[in-house]
């Protein structure tokens, strides 16, 4: 009886659900021509994912790379047209596509007849069109055509140039278009609906913020990005406790920026005062020198005058300091973090200059410290109190900010799984012997995915103006912890050493001991079970992730764990040039396999348009598979999967009369 009732229930929640379906598909018409359109897109080929990491505020970078594709678009032309055309006019087809209304003002003062050209460039850009659209259904490309000259563009694309009955009708569109002077208009919305369809979906896998000047122009193309995800990274994280009012996230930020000479982020792009840091620091430090705070200009081309260069370094030791006291006010605030090691400016002896780490003293580079009271070293002047407060309250009302910290929220994540791909910016906290580590967040021990679950809700409870009292409070804070905590699946070392960088000549003790994690994650054992952990299904499944710039110029390898881990942060910010020896890496993931490409640095878009040059870049084959791969092998192919199934169901209740046609 039990079975029968149960089996009762079933069909009768059935019955209710397909009732719900059966208004969208009213009729058995309607429901088999539905199943035929999503069996048929199963067997397309699989769209292509572009995956990104560790953007630090390059934009120009950045946004080539976006428009190039990580170099798809450069392929698909030399594939289209082999040797029908010179690598010249590759080269200039190629930088049309990526920057159509530049380029076409530098082809009018260069051609003599621009009506020749509109015709021949026409034709090249629609065959390029009809290419990087064949993946997708023509219902999805309508959805991506410009508006305005949707139609014309629809009849182009699937209309074949090798039917002798429509070429003079083709030809006479692209007349029409010349004629009546919509070409420039015409090619740059094919250009742009070009880069759109070479790229399906964007990973953006963390650190957007800090070090290069445009994190504001990323994140203005981000928010209004097709289909994109975001896994935050620590800067961003940093970035979004700021914006929710943590005032060491704050003074970090502004550390940051002042340490690389990067306001424009700040200034020009959020809008926020420094008028009362750099008052405040021009009075503190109108006789310091301030010399170990001068900017790294070096590492980022800016070009300042000696003046502009004092003033940043006095602003940038101001606030450095109020930094190192709020972070000994939230460490001591919050003892379950273990981060009161981290209350180094307690242990300042301003009258000997030193500074005691653990057992051993050490000289301080910068000895004058006027805002320091040696009897309660952590606390702020009521100067200082007073410019935090009022930095807080500019980061608080930048509406333009606030707007791209909500799109960070609404389109991201701590991790994300696509393909049976495990995506991440830093690490999943290990122990020594590999097995996940415990970590105690809101009192309960954490690990694995469901660590990154919690993070991601005490990130979001920040926000959420109706969250339990004090549970927001809390979050807000908690952002810190994430920057610079030991056991943070963001950070993963055992301490970031600012304090010692800034002020301790010893470099011994700026050594920052990574986590578990990056030891351990060539493991192809140890990947396997963090993967299982986030139930990544698949036969080739990997995790992907960025955070730790790989040293290609030391011979490094960014395929780790044979073939699961792939690291693609090879450094875009020019900060990091040095240290890894090429300009970053990105990664393709099209119906044939992964492509990992290695890039040189980007000069600037000027020469790219003037020039025509591109980044210059190294395609690795990571892996192919036997087959080209169709939608049906990927999460959408399962959903379709899933959606047919339930369509079927819907026929047979449409068959038996359970349901009655509308």
């Amino acid at each position: 009886m039990l079975a029968s009732h149960t089996s009762l229930k079933s069909v009768k929640d059935d019955l209710r659900y397909l009732r719900l379906l059966a208004r969208d598909f009213p009729t058995i018409s309607r429901v088999t021509t539905e199943i035929i359109n999503l069996e048929a897109i199963l067997h397309l080929p699989k769209p292509t994912e572009h995956f990104l990491a560790d953007l630090h505020g390059e934009h120009e970078a950045f946004l080539h790379v976006l428009r190039n594709a990580s170099g798809n678009i450069k392929r698909k032309v030399n594939e289209l047209f082999g040797d029908t055309l010179t690598e010249q006019e590759k080269k200039d087809l190629c930088t049309l596509i990526y920057y159509p209304e530049q380029k076409l003002e530098l082809i009018k003062h260069e051609q003599s007849n621009l009506t020749e050209y509109y015709q021949t460039t026409l034709e090249r850009l629609i065959t390029v069109c009809r290419s990087v659209s064949s993946k997708y259904t023509r219902s999805k490309v309508r959805k991506s055509l410009p508006e305005e000259f949707a139609y014309i563009i629809e009849e182009l694309l699937h209309e074949s140039a090798d039917d002798h009955n429509k070429q003079d009708y083709l030809n006479v569109i692209i007349r029409s278009v010349i004629i009546t002077r919509q070409a420039d208009n015409f090619i740059v919305a094919m250009c742009h609906l070009i880069q759109r369809l070479s790229i399906d979906r964007l990973h953006i896998l963390g650190d957007i913020y800090d070090r290069g000047p445009g994190a504001h122009l990323i994140m203005d193309t981000l928010c209004s990005y097709h289909h994109l995800d975001i896994e935050w990274g620590n800067h961003d994280i940093l970035w979004m406790g700021a914006a929710a009012g943590n005032l060491c996230c704050i003074a970090s930020v502004l550390r940051l920026s002042l340490r690389y000479a990067n306001t424009g982020t700040l200034e020009e792009g959020y809008g926020i005062n420094m008028v009362p840091l750099a008052r405040f620091a021009m009075e503190t430090y109108a006789d310091d020198p301030c010399e170990i705070f001068v900017p790294k200009v070096e590492e980022t081309n800016n070009r300042l005058s000696e003046k502009d260069l004092r003033l940043i370094a006095q602003m940038h030791k101001a606030i450095t300091l109020i930094q190192f006291k709020l972070e000994a006010q939230i460490s001591q605030a919050h003892p379950e973090w273990e981060m009161l090691d981290r209350c180094l400016v307690q242990h300042i002896d301003k009258t000997k200059g030193i500074v005691r780490l653990g057992d051993a003293c050490y000289e301080l580079r910068d000895k004058h410290l006027p805002t320091l009271d040696p009897l309660h070293p952590e606390v702020l002047t009521p100067e200082e109190s007073e410019l935090m407060t009022r930095l807080q309250h500019s980061f608080l009302i930048s509406e333009r900010l606030q707007r791209h910290v909500a799109c960070l929220l609404s389109r991201g994540s701590m991790y994300s799984v696509f393909n049976s791909n495990l995506l991440f910016h830093a690490s999943v906290p290990l122990n020594e012997d590999g097995s996940l580590r415990e970590v105690m967040l809101g009192g309960t021990p954490v690990k694995g995915r469901e660590l990154m679950m919690r993070v991601e809700q005490m990130v979001r409870a920040a926000f959420d103006d109706a969250a339990e009292e004090g549970e927001q409070e809390y979050a807000r804070d908690y952002f810190w912890y994430l920057w610079c905590g030991k056991n943070s699946p963001l950070f993963d070392k055992g301490k970031m050493a600012t304090f010692e960088r800034y002020l301790i000549a010893d470099k011994s003790t700026h050594v920052e001991e990574k986590g578990w994690y990056y030891k351990l994650r060539d493991n192809a054992a140890i990947c396997d079970a963090i993967l299982d952990d986030f139930e990544v299904k698949g036969q080739h499944r990997h995790i992907i992730n960025g955070h730790v710039p790989v040293r290609a110029g030391k011979g490094e390898n960014p395929i780790k764990a044979e073939g699961r881990l792939m690291v693609i942060d090879g450094g875009f910010a020019k900060a990091y040039h040095d240290t890894t020896g090429i300009a970053g890496y990105t990664l393709v993931y099209h119906s044939r396999g992964f492509q990992l490409v290695q890039h040189e640095p980007f000069h600037s878009t000027e020469e790219a348009i003037r020039l025509g040059t591109d980044i210059r870049s190294t395609t690795q084959i990571v892996e192919m598979t036997g087959r080209r791969e169709r939608v049906n092998d990927t999460d959408v192919g399962e959903k379709i999967r899933i959606q047919i199934d339930d369509l079927q169901k819907l026929f047979k209740a449409y068959r038996k009369g359970l349901i009655k046609e509308s």
